[in-house]
């Protein structure tokens, strides 16, 4: 009875595993015929753990680098080392901001002003002041800028030098062909565990880093971007997971050295590094990775390999990213469209459009500065706006 259950047990996980290998691998294709052998190697799903512990020493060497590097070279650059100016203490406007809401309205803040014998403009800018305590310095926004901008420009180089030698980039049904019995190079699996390693490490980091308006954006783009990682790893996508990685890095590198030349008010700096990402991005994202890329994944595999399970889970990521990579072309156009209107009137800074909160710290003297004409002649101050517009945010994508 007992070599009976024996049996039983091994038919269900001989069957389990072979779901498990339909899923992952196209027809008549079994794991043991990707096991390593002596004269090649092929991608194993264990070897991507080893990018937990790396995503830890990234994290740290992160630490290190922004402690010793980057702070330095932002002092160098006059960047001030402290925070906002803090707000006065007050129970009953702290219990607002911490229990109710951080941004009052107007009927909220004409009670206020009652209750504290206080007027409107007083409080506005109470509110203002405690929000910004919230907020990291300039120099640490530099800091993790110069961080991100440092790895992004390695890896990209890296990635051009890697793909320039491999005969995919110029012929991308190279990614297909004998497919998937495809050897894993050295180089290869460097770029996708320090990829992966990345990756994972900002998506832990981003609870801990500047709280962005796009928080869940961004952790949604990460995931499909470790998913996309991992997918592409397992069933030996490895090829095409090369090109999609080297193709976002591109714009990444330019939009944290326009954040670093904004905080360091290098301004025509931030100017031409601003349109050369927003040309870089707009037209890799919405140009060469659907006609590239999304068309190699889906027509040319298509017709190579064919679908299968996992295929079609990798094509449905690409095309979630593809969407966020739209989302943020329209917020890019926005914030464009927006300086060049008030450059009209005044120096053209994209990456500092109405105060947005993705942009530096708010100050007392941008209130003025933004008022419509009307509230501006308004002596008592009882005007229903919280002394800025908020504009879309800079989008912070990988």
């Amino acid at each position: 009875m007992s070599a009976l259950n024996c049996w039983m047990m091994q038919a269900q996980l001989t069957s389990h595993w072979g779901q498990v290998e339909r899923f992952w691998l196209p027809h008549n294709v079994t794991w043991a015929d990707l096991k390593n052998t002596d004269e090649s190697t092929f991608p194993q799903a264990e070897d991507l753990y080893l990018a937990c512990p790396l995503a830890f020493c990234m994290f740290m060497i992160r630490l290190v680098f922004e402690r010793f590097i980057a702070r330095p070279c932002a002092l160098g650059l006059k960047i001030q080392a402290n925070g906002p100016q803090k707000a006065q203490p007050n129970a009953i406007l702290e219990k607002v901001f911490t229990a109710i809401t951080k941004h009052p309205d107007e009927k909220r803040l004409e009670g206020l002003s009652k209750q504290l014998d206080w007027d409107v403009r007083t409080i506005q800018r109470w509110f203002r002041q405690r929000r910004n305590q919230e907020k990291p310095s300039t120099l640490a926004r530099f800091c993790e800028s110069m961080w991100r901008f440092t790895f992004y420009l390695y890896i990209f180089t890296y990635g051009v030098r890697f793909l320039k030698k491999s005969p995919w980039l110029w012929n991308t049904r190279e990614c297909w062909y004998n497919y998937p019995y495809q050897p894993l190079t050295v180089d290869l699996h460097y770029y996708y565990i320090l990829e992966l390693s990345f990756y994972l490490s900002l998506l832990f980091s981003q609870f801990t880093d500047i709280r962005r308006k796009d928080f869940l954006l961004m952790f949604l783009h990460h995931v499909a971007t470790i998913c996309l990682i991992t997918f592409s790893y397992v069933n030996n996508m490895a090829r095409v997971g090369t090109l999609v990685m080297c193709l976002h890095d591109a714009a990444d590198v330019l939009l944290e050295a326009a954040k670093m030349a904004n905080y360091g008010k290098c301004q025509r700096l931030c100017n031409v590094l601003f349109v050369m990402f927003a040309l870089v991005f707009i037209s890799s994202r919405l140009g060469v990775c659907p006609v590239w890329i999304l068309n190699s994944t889906v027509f040319e595999s298509w017709e190579i390999v064919g679908p299968y399970p996992s295929w079609w889970v990798f094509n449905v990521l690409l095309v979630l990213l593809q969407a966020l990579h739209t989302f943020w072309s329209y917020l890019i156009v926005c914030i464009a469209c927006r300086a060049i209107s008030r450059g009209k009137a005044g120096k053209w800074n994209p990456l500092h459009v109405s105060k947005d909160d993705r942009s530096d710290i708010e100050s007392s003297s941008d209130e003025d500065e933004v008022l419509p004409p009307s509230q501006k002649h308004q002596t008592n101050g009882t005007n229903g706006t919280n002394g800025y517009l908020s504009s879309s945010p800079c989008p912070d994508e990988h």
